[in-house]
Parts: structure tokens; sequence; C-alpha cells
């Protein structure tokens, strides 16, 4: 190895030392800190926060708990969740009355290990109030034929990323959302931009991550293809159960 070589990761590991000694988070239970990609080696500090509730103001719980702590480059993740429980989109699934097309609709949806996603009616009909009755009707159709063809996942690609975004209840999330079925967040790309404004200019990415994989849902501008920004967070250091931190400062090392 170079001296050049050795001199720059000795540089890369004083850095992180030092950042870490001056960040009061730490990773979750079973997740790393860092993550290398073909970018860059990149640290995840995920932030604690109090349960959100419809209405809260995001912008004051960035201020009061990521931007004291941001450096210039620092990127913030935001889960999507928290966005959408704070713009209202969260309803307990009692309240939720399924049409006759979410019943019908919901017989004909892969049951995933991995989530509830449209399989039940009150999902389902959170994605028909969504996108809209035509469009269900015509994803559902071209999906049929798709699975003559042995295609699946035809109906979630056409609906998009408001569909796909939408959970149902889990014993793994935080009371008292573990009775409650969710939208996506509504225009998360403006959300995401108004929240780097309030940051001073750290981008903040609205992200839907879980232990499969990631959507970027919302992004500050479009000069970053959204696979840079999903795949920092390939492994989802949010955590996928009571963790309460929907909140992650990203920094790159080095």
């Amino acid at each position: 190895m170079s001296e050049a070589v050795q001199e720059k990761e000795t540089q890369n590991e004083e850095v992180k030392n030092e950042t870490a000694n001056n960040m009061p988070f730490t990773p979750n239970e079973g997740k790393n800190l860092v993550i290398t990609t073909d970018d860059g080696s990149f640290e995840r500090y995920p932030v604690k926060t109090p349960i959100i509730k419809s209405g809260d103001d995001l912008v004051a719980l960035l201020n009061e708990l990521v931007k004291p702590y941001l450096q210039e480059g620092d990127m913030v993740y935001m889960s999507e969740k928290i966005l959408a429980i704070s713009q209202g989109r969260a309803f307990k699934i009692e309240d939720i009355k399924p049409s006759r097309l979410a019943r019908f609709l919901t017989k004909f949806v892969y049951k995933s290990p991995y989530g509830i996603g449209l399989g039940m009616p009150e999902t389902m009909e959170l994605a028909i109030r969504s996108v809209g009755r035509p469009k269900i009707i015509f994803a559902a159709i071209i999906s049929g034929i798709g699975k003559l063809f042995g295609k699946r996942g035809v109906f979630y690609n056409i609906l998009g990323p408001a569909a796909r975004a939408i959970d149902g209840p889990c014993d793994c999330t935080i009371p008292p959302y573990n009775g409650y079925a969710k939208m996506a967040p509504d225009k998360p790309h403006e959300a995401a931009k108004k929240f780097t404004e309030a940051m001073g200019g750290n981008k903040v990415i609205v992200v839907d991550a879980n232990d499969i994989g990631v959507n970027i849902l919302g992004k500050p501008s479009q000069d970053v293809p959204d696979e840079f920004y999903s795949k920092i967070f390939k492994d989802n250091p949010l955590g996928q159960g009571h963790e309460q931190t929907p909140l992650c400062i990203v920094r790159k090392i080095g």
C-alpha cells in the first residue's frame, strides 16, 4: 500500500472518530453505523423522536433534534411514515369502510410474507382513494393479463409510489399505529424542498425504507438520481420495529 493511500485512510479514520465523538446518536441494534457504496462511505445516525401525531410541525422537530448537529454536506433522511402521519393520512382500521371494489380486488393480491401492502380491504380502499377508481381498475386488468404470462408486481408498478407506500397494521409498529393503515404522504417532493430550506440547504430526503427495499418518495431537487440516495439506505438503518427513529443524519466520510 502506498504512503498516499495510507495517509488517506488514516485521515478518513480520524474524521470518522471525531464525528462519532461529537454525535449523541448511536446505530440501532443490529444495524451498522457506516455503509460503503461506489460513491464513498457514509455514516448514518438515527435520531429518536417523540411519537408523531396528525398536525405536528416537522420543521420545528427538525430544528430541535437535527439542525444543531448538522455539518455542511450532511443529508437528513426522513421516514415517509411520519410525514404522512403529520399530514393526517393515517387512519384507524375500524374507521376505514372498504368499498365493494376494494373487497373484490383484495382477493387477487399476492400475500407477501414481508408485509400487508394492499392485501386487506382497508389498505386497498386507501389505494383507491389515493389514485382513483379508473387507474385501479386499469391496473387490475393489466395485472391479470401479466399473471397469465407469469409476471408479478405489475399492479404496483402501474400504481407507483402512492400504492407501494401504503401500510397496514403491524405488530412491530409503535402503538397506537399498530392498529392503523396509512396512505403515502402528500406532495413529498414539495415537503422535502421545504425541509431542506429550513435546514439551511442540507438536503432532506423522504424515504420509504424497510428490510427488503428502499423507495425515494421525496427529494428537494431532481439533479441527483434516486439510486444515489437509496443505496446509502439499502440496509434500512432506521430499523423495522420499535426503534422510534424516523430521522437519520447521513454524513459522508472523508
